[in-house]
């Protein structure tokens, strides 16, 4: 155990630690005051690299976050963003993992970034890479970085972005709301069924059911132009419901006849599909993950629906009995 004496010289050296840092960051600071940008930013690189060898990472946090903050508060964006991919690159050297602190400081630096600009891009990428690495079971990336990076694209108008980050976390009321204000402010009513249908679809691709379930819900409940249901006036509308209802009967145990229930979904409802090409590629996916169909041959064949014929003989063939197929005016 220490002795008070000993105590007492780590507190004071602590204390001529903390007094020096503060000295140092007094001048960094009255140094950008007077416009010696370029001279105030050199001086914070060579303490973060000082502190970075000595893996002194807290201080090498607060210094790069504070110098970042501030350079970019007098419109130093080089400068600035310079010093926030330094404040990621230490924690993830130091190996930080993500907490509510570091992703608000986070988001403070990114919303300081001007919109569209190289250095924003870099930045977004390398938090991202940040979280992957200390989270290595989030290979997309942390769903609260996620999270944030879509609501901060969505107030600035960029659906494309925001959608894209809604997708990687779990805010499925949040992606709904967004997309509803993208369907009424850039797509034709015929069209609203097609925002949802495809967001549902990639979040099933990525195997968040959930989500997927949800970010529908909100949206057909909460849409202008779209009446109550389910049924829906709309097929498509339908063919995704169907659909989240097939994926739940798998995976809450009802397995019997899966890929046929699946194979007659796709038939009945092909003029619905066929309205988008990227949706055969999607319901191959979804047919994969959660209806046990087999990849698409390389060679010969036609795509999904031939893949679904052969494995919905396949089931013949196992005595599976198929379910009577439905008129289509009876599912729409």
């Amino acid at each position: 155990m220490p002795s008070l004496q000993e105590k007492r010289s780590k507190m004071a050296t602590s204390q001529r630690k903390k007094g020096g840092v503060q000295r140092v960051e007094g001048k960094l600071r009255a140094c950008i005051e007077r416009g010696d940008y370029y001279e105030a930013h050199q001086m914070y690189r060579t303490l973060y690299f000082r502190y970075s060898a000595q893996k002194k990472y807290s201080e090498a946090l607060e210094l790069t976050y504070s110098g970042a903050s501030l350079l970019l508060e007098h419109n130093q964006l080089c400068s600035g963003a310079d010093l926030a991919m330094l404040w990621l690159e230490v924690l993830t050297q130091a190996n930080i993992p993500v907490s509510k602190e570091n992703i608000d400081r986070a988001m403070s630096l990114f919303k300081d970034l001007e919109a569209d600009s190289p250095e924003r891009i870099s930045y977004i990428n390398a938090a991202l890479k940040w979280t992957k690495t200390v989270h290595p079971d989030e290979t997309s990336g942390h769903p609260q970085l996620h999270n944030q990076l879509a609501i901060v694209f969505w107030k600035e108008k960029n659906y494309i972005q925001s959608r894209y980050h809604f997708l990687h976390c779990s805010d499925g009321q949040g992606c709904a709301t967004m997309l509803i204000e993208l369907s009424l402010q850039q797509g034709f009513p015929s069209e609203v069924d097609l925002f949802i249908a495809q967001t549902v679809f990639q979040y099933l691709c990525l195997n968040n059911k959930s989500t997927a379930k949800v970010t529908y819900m909100t949206y057909t409940e909460s849409h202008p132009q779209i009446e109550d249901g389910p049924p829906f006036q709309k097929p498509l509308l339908n063919f995704v419901w169907y659909l989240l209802l097939a994926v739940e009967d798998c995976l809450t145990g009802g397995s019997s006849g899966k890929v046929t229930v699946f194979s007659v979904l796709c038939d009945v409802y092909q003029p619905s599909i066929r309205r988008d090409p990227s949706y055969l590629q999607y319901l191959d996916r979804i047919g994969q993950l959660f209806f046990g169909l087999p990849p698409p041959q390389q060679s010969g064949g036609s795509g999904l629906l031939d893949n679904l014929i052969q494995s919905f003989l396949r089931g013949e063939e196992e005595d599976t009995p198929p379910p009577a197929q439905p008129e289509e005016e009876d599912v729409d």
